[in-house]
């Protein structure tokens, strides 16, 4: 059915496509793509996609072989876009989709699309401002290392001991200021070239709540009210990783949400998997619905705040890897309302 008719097909589509099966072989293109590939799409079907995608990187390493589409991390859905180079020096912009009936399941489909490379401005783009947005979340910290450092060094003998106290415990804070955004850039990194780790263990999500709020208590003396609804099935997820997230999300709240927040947790099934749902809850102004969809994109700030903007961030990406769902709705009492929900997942060895 032609474009005509209201249906697009994939000659329609501006990028390159390449569609293959579970056993490796192309099962559909497009016309853009054998162009982009330096061949005719009737030499692309039913080839191998290893031998269809022969592009290398500047080191002389196929695509194929480093990124595994078939045989690399088992929760992974997506490989992130990059540059690799045709045989004839042409660069191309490829990324994939990953598709798999269940979490850590075997892939069914992959889905490459490729883009000439005269996007990379816009990609170029990008990086100039990540360099930019970094350098200036750096320096605020590091001018304080450096200045109370200096200090010190210079007019050791002029403070006392209490002084000098404040003035080492003010360097403290900001190593660990520096010490968080380096890792909160790395976790970042990895979100975005698709190798963001999770382990897989059982645990309790009310625990890894309980958890979190006794920290966040005993460090600030702040309290949360915690209400849990129903029964909690075990959930098959990486400890770490989910008291980084409940952690963010809390703190989060506290920042936005004028100081009352409260959590609740239960037990819902969504598109037909059991699992859990946790809500973080607070009393502040919200977020309206067409600013929604921006508070889960890096380096996003709500007005004067501060931070680097990458919290909610990977937040997001370590739900996903963990095959769950974010998102914002209302809360109760008019503020915002951060639902998390992750699925039990449990490894179908043990189900079988």
């Amino acid at each position: 059915m032609g474009a005509a008719s209201g249906v697009i097909e994939l000659d329609d589509l501006p990028d390159g496509l390449v569609v293959a099966g579970a056993d490796g072989a192309v099962e559909a293109a497009n016309l853009a793509a054998a162009a982009m590939l330096g061949t005719r799409r009737a030499d692309l079907l039913g080839a191998k996609l290893a031998e269809v995608m022969a592009l290398d990187d500047l080191e002389g390493n196929d695509w194929f072989s480093c990124t595994q589409p078939y045989d690399g991390f088992p929760l992974r859905r997506r490989l992130s876009e990059q540059t690799w180079h045709h045989a004839d020096g042409r660069e191309l912009l490829v990324t994939a989709r990953l598709v798999r009936r269940r979490p850590a399941g075997t892939v069914q489909r992959v889905v490459v699309s490729l883009r000439d490379a005269r996007a990379r401005a816009h990609n170029d783009r990008e990086r100039s401002d990540l360099v930019a947005t970094v350098a200036h979340e750096l320096r605020s910290p590091l001018t304080g290392v450096k200045g109370f450092t200096a200090t010190l060094l210079s007019k050791w003998d002029r403070f006392s001991d209490s002084q000098r106290l404040l003035l080492l415990q003010t360097v403290d804070s900001d190593a660990d200021r520096l010490g968080r955004l380096v890792t909160e850039l790395l976790d970042a990194a990895r979100i975005d070239s698709g190798r963001m780790r999770v382990r897989r263990e059982p645990l309790s999500a009310v625990a890894q709540v309980e958890r979190v709020l006794a920290n966040i208590g005993a460090g600030s003396g702040r309290s949360v009210d915690l209400r849990v609804e129903g029964e909690m099935p075990t959930v098959w997820g990486d400890s770490d990783r989910l008291v980084q997230v409940f952690t963010n999300l809390v703190e989060n709240a506290f920042v936005h949400g004028g100081g009352r927040v409260s959590v609740l947790v239960q037990r819902k099934a969504r598109r037909g998997a059991d699992g859990v749902e946790v809500c973080v809850d607070d009393a502040g102004p919200g977020f309206p619905p067409a600013q929604r969809h921006r508070v889960f994109n890096k380096f996003w700030h709500n007005g004067t705040t501060g931070g680097s903007g990458l919290g909610l961030y990977i937040v997001r990406g370590v739900v996903e890897a963990h095959a769950g769902s974010v998102a914002i709705a209302e809360s109760p009492s008019g503020g915002a309302r951060l639902q998390v929900w992750l699925p039990v997942n449990e490894p179908a060895v043990l189900r079988d």
